[in-house]
């Protein structure tokens, strides 16, 4: 049986100042693999790896911009010599009725959701198709298989990262490259949680406790995701415990999504 052993392994992650970023980092560390973390926010991104151990390379890059994932991967590659896993964390969630979102958030929205998982993909298969192995495990979510009220941009953005997904696991198959994608549901203590919670309570006029109770009560489970809970997926998909798996959309909902 294979166990999630990473040792020897590198795992660049994006996102990782964000509490479900920060928890991934911290699983694939304990099982083994070194970790190398980029965020739009340097100083938060870097308190993180301070907080991992001495030696974690972390880099302050906005994965919107080419030459900034450029160099961030070139620098990680030339320092290990390989990048064996991919988690493609980063990305943001927003709200509104289709009438009031703007041509701008729609934009932006696809740049932080999609580009960023894009370029991040391009400039790191080339390494992992040098060494003939590789994960790449990208992060949608329950939003990209069933759309939710006032996120038509976000959930627009997340199903088309479950196509890329599918489409790179035809394409990156006889290179040993194995692409999946997590679909979290809501996720508690987490910054989009955080954001979709207080749209709610704009929106639907109720106060926090009761946006949680409504939506907890939809999941068969009757709790919100932890990160945790995230996390533990997301190095499955990492390990060699998944190496007969590729172009799958994990639900991590508590059964509130089941297809």
């Amino acid at each position: 049986m294979k166990k999630l052993e990473l040792t020897d392994k590198v795992a660049l992650i994006t996102g990782a100042a964000g509490a479900i970023g920060k928890a991934v980092a911290q699983q694939l560390q304990e099982n083994g693999a070194t970790i190398v973390l980029t965020d739009i926010a340097e100083a938060k991104v870097k308190a993180v790896a301070a907080e991992l151990g001495e030696g974690i390379q972390a880099f302050g890059a906005d994965i919107t911009n080419e030459a900034d994932v450029r160099h961030v991967v070139n620098t990680a590659y030339a320092t290990h010599k390989h990048i064996d896993i991919l988690v493609n964390v980063a990305g943001i969630v927003g709200q509104g009725r289709v009438e009031d979102i703007t041509q701008e958030e729609w934009e932006k929205m696809f740049a932080v959701n999609c580009r960023g998982t894009f370029l991040f993909t391009k400039y790191t298969v080339p390494h992992m198709k040098e060494n003939k192995r590789g994960k790449i495990i990208n992060f949608s979510s329950k939003s990209g298989k069933t759309g939710s009220a006032l996120m038509s941009h976000y959930c627009a953005a997340k199903g088309a990262i479950i196509a890329f997904t599918q489409a790179l696991a035809y394409e990156l198959a006889d290179f040993n490259i194995n692409v999946n994608c997590v679909c979290p549901g809501i996720t508690d203590n987490s910054g989009v949680w955080a954001n979709v919670s207080a749209g709610y309570t704009k929106n639907l006029n109720l106060p926090k406790d009761e946006v949680v109770k409504k939506f907890t009560a939809k999941i068969p489970l009757k709790r919100l995701a932890t990160v945790n809970d995230i996390a533990a997926v997301t190095t499955f998909l990492a390990s060699p415990g998944s190496d007969y798996m590729t172009g799958q959309a994990i639900n991590i909902t508590g059964g509130r999504e089941m297809h």
